[in-house]
């Protein structure tokens, strides 16, 4: 397996685009995106477990009953959440996007990201359409990317290409992802595209499985969204014998899924709004994976732990305090913790008790824009990883104005 460029477009038979339509303000900024399969293809999807969801992952949801989907209509600065016209608005969105593409609506994903609880007109989307189809490429990826993103400060692009029965394939992808993000499915906006033949049932096995250690172990700021979701469409055009159960294919091609979407949530946390740092929390040694997703997870949503980092200030006693209240079975006597960067790595912390160490050179671990925390819990084998970055004052200031 190896990375390479391409992002969403990397896979056979996949082309994108971007344009601002006049839903945002700023006319630099892509609002729109279109992301397109020349084939039919399977489609499977994870959404929010926020009760209130967008209209369009309603919408979404009820077009992929048939585990079929040809293209992804996506814009940003609006949301299109609470508002009563919101299912119409978003199948609208989908109409109109078939009928520009030649496609049935049922074959539509649809989604919408930004404010909550603002009225969509459906005009500048109408009228932006024709362009934004024509202008559908190849090369296209990044100016999706763009086109989804809200606060994020950089486009989130990556693909990677492996074999599968002999038969070269490609995964790729493009993300949006800041903030309101904690963990437990979905966190974010995702859109992921393979031309690897595989069943719809099998397609959503592995997505439905991938996220369990990916998209459901990142952290931002404790709010889960209510738009968020992960969508992947695979298109068959590889040429590998079809998915259609567990094997060897499917292990190969599970792997290549969690390449992406491990580097997709590295980016979603590094770039967490206002963030300067990019968390990793490693917990080891647990009784069981469950334990170590529990310990991990409430380590790195600590917004203690958060504002410790961003100081770049070892107080360990935030992490055994955040995997205190966990909720998981673990001996705290038995607990050990390290702080690791480029700059080296330091034990802060031996048997659940501090023990002697350098605040300077912690100081200077901590001062990198990527620090890993190590859990080692001394009770197993099980281990698991979670992601988040640090909470910084401009954290408050995006969020203080972030309607106007």
């Amino acid at each position: 397996m190896k990375n390479i460029t391409g992002g969403v477009c990397a896979a056979q038979g996949f082309t994108a685009g971007g344009i601002h339509c006049g839903i945002r303000k700023n006319t630099s900024k892509n609002d729109l995106s279109l992301i397109k399969s020349d084939l039919p293809c399977s489609a499977a999807a994870v959404y929010t477990t926020n009760l209130v969801k967008g209209a369009p992952l309603i919408v979404t949801k009820d077009h992929l009953t048939d585990g079929t989907a040809q293209a992804i209509i996506c814009n940003s600065g609006n949301a299109n959440t609470c508002n009563a016209d919101g299912i119409e608005i978003a199948e609208k969105m989908s109409d109109l996007t078939a009928k520009e593409l030649g496609l049935n609506a049922d074959d539509i994903v649809v989604a919408s990201t930004g404010v909550i609880g603002q009225p969509l007109s459906v005009e500048p989307i109408a009228a932006a359409l024709p362009e934004l189809a024509a202008g559908l490429s190849s090369d296209g990826s990044h100016e999706a990317a763009l086109g989804i993103m809200t606060t994020d400060t950089v486009a989130k692009e990556i693909a990677v290409e492996f074999t599968l029965s002999g038969r070269t394939c490609r995964i790729g992808g493009v993300a949006k992802g800041s903030g309101m993000i904690h963990p437990n499915m979905a966190t974010m906006l995702v859109f992921l595209t393979s031309d690897v033949a595989i069943s719809p049932d099998m397609l959503q096995k592995a997505l439905s499985g991938d996220i369990q250690s990916t998209f459901n172990m990142i952290s931002i700021d404790g709010d889960t969204s209510t738009n968020d979701m992960v969508v992947i469409l695979a298109n068959g055009m590889a040429g590998n014998p079809a998915i259609t159960a567990e094997g060897e294919d499917f292990t190969a091609f599970m792997t290549a899924l969690n390449t992406v979407t491990v580097g997709l949530c590295r980016m979603i946390a590094g770039d967490g709004e206002g963030a300067t740092k990019l968390l990793e929390c490693v917990v080891s040694g647990a009784k069981d994976e469950p334990t170590a997703k529990t310990v991990a997870k409430s380590v790195i949503c600590s917004s203690l732990l958060k504002a410790a980092m961003f100081g770049a200030d070892a107080n360990w006693g935030r992490v055994l305090c955040a995997i205190g209240y966990s909720g998981a079975d673990v001996d705290v006597n038995k607990i050990d913790v390290s702080f690791k960067s480029n700059k080296g790595e330091i034990l802060v912390c031996k048997n659940g008790a501090g023990v002697d160490f350098s605040e300077e050179i912690a100081k200077e671990i901590l001062l990198e824009k990527e620090i890993d925390i190590l859990v080692d819990l001394n009770s197993g084998d099980a281990s698991s990883t979670a992601w988040g970055c640090d909470l910084t004052y401009d954290y408050v200031k995006i969020n203080g104005d972030y309607r106007t």
